[in-house]
């Protein structure tokens, strides 16, 4: 997004008191990242405003030998070959010396004194495109006599003595407001800790400001005629407005004619990025640059026409399928149910939002406009974008959310371009109603209290109100005669209960992102600067946080599946495709569908994890590899989950495991992971309901797991090739049916050990544990640390086997002493003959 300094420092003169690097540097700390500075200044410097005072065609060429005056004591000659070139007129010179600016950045093109035709030529006269102002070529630009004068700067004239803002908008999503120049400056008011002074245009008598209201605008419009207004669903269509207003030949001429006088508004648009078209189409182009709310202009007749004559109905409907519309850049296109169209009767005539149709273009015969100023869905104009390949400045605005409150000041500031006065509008309808204002009620110290600071009462309302905020707390302590202000307790960040002023805010109309008390406290912090906060620490109590019981699962089954088990951790999108889901069988229906989905391919939410890991699977197949396991570790939801207390849809964190290999390979990781985690000899059976995806669904005993071998033909339809198995569990069920494990903590020796090899000859009927138990009971008696760790066992006899264990050992009190050692072995051959007739050898 482009924004001009110059007019930022129109709407804001404390602007102009900051140096450009300074308030780049506010702007970015304090709203957005400017991605970038274009200085305009360089780039027209020297280009001058000339006259031509003669001009003779030279023979046998297309080309003119021109005397122009540029303000100097002689006449300049210069060779023009514009078919437009005449005398009399007012033109662009740009001198020798000077770099054309169409090459400035790149090529930089300078020109010189040169030979044409035998006469020598002094610099030339320019085009549009030549000026990098537009995209006409066909013939050079012609300026307004009553405009300027010869020798006057190009650049100063027309105000491109300029700083152009380079601005990275995505993180001004949840901003509409910001996307025009009087939202952006109001916010850079802001910043400065100015107020913000709302421009209004003086319309005829009505005073055009952010704040008009419908009923004030239909009191000054002449309501000769009608047009209704139908809109089908608002949900896709919250407010729709429309004014109806006749244009002159004479208008409509000089709109659409490519050569009439060059003006400072098709200076505007390219400072932009944008073109200029026509009169009225810039006029809605120039209003939503300005405002941020996009407009359109419908030929009247050619809309009633459409709609079979009679009285224009509009109306604003949802697409059907397969129905088809042709645009204003000649394109078809094959409309869906997510698409919004405006008709005429029944008769789609634009695409909402995104682009006009053919069928109602203002053209030279024009003679009654219908001006369009609306808002629409958000997330139908997303889907809209996707599907279309439509990304104009107007839908890149839309599909952030235009505030309704915006739509008839907009109306009004566009008509005032086009019209005198409001009396020229025959009929003004609108359909919807403007939204209720936020309020949020807080006091100054939970502001202090989560930004760290000790802002005042006075400080923080004035700075809220420079941006458009109420304080409604005050209006009502006006109000209540002999009350006092309301107050409320507060936990301060010492912990100590106090007293506290309650401020009443009310967001302004265009400010729809504000609801909670943090949005207002991050309004407070990020106009008064983030930086500003003082670096202390906070002065409230630290109490250490709880392990989280279900984080604490996840970091350990991560370290048994990528340790123990060797899988591979992934991350995949939580959104799936339908097509997904209808390939391996889960029902479309139960899953809740993405409205603003960020692709055509991501538009559910996923029902489980294992699809997804099927489809990398599939990848890793295509890459060459063929013996592996995945696994993922994120949540689920589906309509059959329900919704929480606050109508939230259910998540459930889950794990899917998908091994290459058959039923029992993932059997086998599922058993050892479960034992690893204290979950002995879990039952695993098979279960009799519907299995989307699993050849014989298997559950476990501990409800949540699903465990079975992927079908054939959902393996097909994914195109794997390889047997594959899986698993899926619910992690929070898994928690609690893990049995809690007791701490235990071993005294550490600061003695030396003691290491001993032992070897027990025993019967083949003595099972292995049976022989650590004696071994330890002389350890114990002695209240001595000990180890003990198997080492082997070997059988040489029929009915006999040896086990070997080494020993370590050591003492709390003491270094054991040999004497000492050789006891303790002794009593351990006694202690193991005794209790198992064995032998120590």
């Amino acid at each position: 997004m482009l924004i001009s300094l110059n007019e930022i420092k129109k709407l804001v003169p404390e602007a102009a008191k900051v140096e450009t690097s300074e308030l780049v540097k506010l702007i970015g700390s304090r709203l957005v990242e400017v991605e970038g500075t274009i200085d305009l200044a360089p780039k027209y410097a020297g280009i001058k405003i000339v006259k031509v005072v003669e001009c003779e065609a030279i023979p046998e060429t297309h080309l003119h030998l021109c005397k122009i005056d540029a303000g100097e004591k002689d006449l300049i000659q210069v060779v023009c070959g514009a078919p437009n070139v005449h005398a009399g007129m007012l033109a662009v010179w740009i001198a020798p010396g000077c770099i054309v600016p169409e090459t400035y950045g790149g090529e930089n093109f300078k020109l010189s004194v040169r030979p044409l035709r035998g006469f020598d030529s002094h610099g030339m006269l320019a085009a549009a495109d030549e000026l990098a102002l537009g995209e006409d070529h066909d013939g050079i630009v012609e300026i307004d006599p009553d405009f300027a004068k010869p020798g006057d700067s190009f650049a100063e004239k027309f105000e491109l003595n300029d700083i152009i803002l380079d601005i990275e908008n995505k993180s001004l999503t949840h901003r509409p407001d910001t996307f025009g120049i009087i939202g952006f400056a109001r916010e850079v008011a802001g910043i400065l800790g100015v107020k913000f002074d709302e421009p209004s245009l003086d319309f005829g008598g009505l005073l055009v400001s952010q704040n008009l209201t419908a009923e004030e605008f239909a009191k000054h419009v002449t309501d000769s005629e009608r047009v209704s207004i139908t809109v089908e669903d608002e949900k896709l269509c919250p407010r729709y407005s429309a004014a109806v207003f006749a244009v002159s030949a004479a208008d409509m001429e000089n709109a659409l004619d490519k050569h009439t006088y060059f003006t400072k508004d098709a200076v505007f648009l390219a400072k932009a990025g944008m073109r200029s078209i026509s009169k009225i189409v810039d006029a809605t182009n120039i209003t939503m640059l300005m405002t941020g709310q996009p407009l359109h202009a419908f030929d009247y007749d050619k809309f009633k026409a459409v709609g079979g004559g009679g009285e224009p109905k509009i109306v604003v409907r949802a697409a059907r399928s397969g129905e088809k519309l042709k645009l204003l850049d000649d394109s078809e296109i094959e409309l869906n149910e997510t698409d919004i169209v405006i008709c005429s009767n029944d008769i789609p005539v634009a695409l909402a939002g995104a682009m006009g149709g053919e069928s109602t273009e203002i053209d030279g015969d024009t003679k009654k406009v219908i001006l369009e100023s609306a808002t629409f869905s958000l997330y139908n104009l997303r889907k809209t974008q996707m599907s279309h390949g439509i990304f104009s400045e107007a839908i890149t605005r839309f599909t952030k959310g235009q505030p309704v409150a915006g739509v008839v000041p907009a109306l009004a500031r566009c008509a005032s371009m086009l019209l005198s006065s409001p009396d020229k509008i025959v009929d003004f309808e609108i359909s919807g109603k403007d939204a209720d204002p936020n309020e949020v009620t807080i006091s100054v110290e939970e502001i202090n209290s989560l930004l760290g600071t000790d802002y005042d009462k006075d400080l923080i309302v004035t700075t809220l109100a420079n941006v458009g905020f109420k304080n409604k707390s005050s209006e009502q302590h006006l109000a209540t005669t002999g009350a006092s202000s309301r107050v409320a307790p507060v936990t301060t960040g010492r912990g100590e209960a106090s007293c506290e002023e309650e401020l009443v805010f009310e967001a302004p109309s265009w400010r729809t992102d504000i609801h909670i008390k943090e949005d207002v406290i991050e309004e407070v912090g990020r106009l008064l600067g983030y930086d500003n906060i003082k670096l202390d620490f906070p002065t409230r109590h630290f109490i250490g946080a709880e392990k989280n019981p279900l984080l604490e699962l996840k970091s350990r089954l991560r370290d048994l599946l990528s340790g123990r088990f060797a899988a591979h951790e992934l991350l995949t999108y939580s959104f799936v495709s339908k097509k997904l889901q209808e390939n391996v069988g889960e029902k479309t229906d139960d899953s809740y569908e993405i409205i603003n989905s960020i692709s055509p391919e991501l538009q559910c939410f996923r029902q489980s994890l294992i699809p997804s890991l099927l489809e990398k699977v599939r990848d890793n197949e295509k890459a060459g590899y063929h013996n592996f396991a995945v696994y993922e570790l994120n949540q689920v939801s589906k309509k059959s989950f329900g919704k929480d207390a606050d109508g939230v849809p259910v998540l459930k964190n889950h794990l899917a495991f998908v091994i290459t290999g058959d039923y029992y390979a993932a059997k086998t990781v599922l058993v050892e992971l479960l034992s690893e985690l204290g979950i002995k000899n879990p039952e695993i059976a098979k279960y009799s309901g519907d299995s989307a995806y699993f050849e014989a669904l298997h559950s476990a005993s501990i409800a949540g797991i699903a465990l079975g071998e992927i079908k054939a033909s959902v393996a097909k339809r994914l195109k794997i090739s390889s047997p594959v198995s899986a698993f899926e569990l619910d992690l929070d069920e898994l928690l609690h049916a893990i049995p809690p494990v007791s701490a235990t903590v071993s005294k550490i020796s600061k003695f030396p050990s003691v290491e001993r090899d032992l070897t027990i000859k025993v019967g083949n009927d003595i099972e292995f544990s049976a022989c650590i138990e004696p071994i330890l009971s002389i350890f114990k008696a002695k209240k001595l640390i000990v180890s003990i760790e198997p080492t082997s066992i070997y059988q040489s006899e029929k009915d006999t086997k040896n086990i070997s264990f080494h020993l370590r050992f050591s003492s709390l009190d003491k270094t054991l002493e040999n004497a000492e050692i050789s006891d303790i072995m002794n009593e351990i051959s006694v202690q193991v003959g005794k209790s198992l007739k064995a032998q120590v050898i």
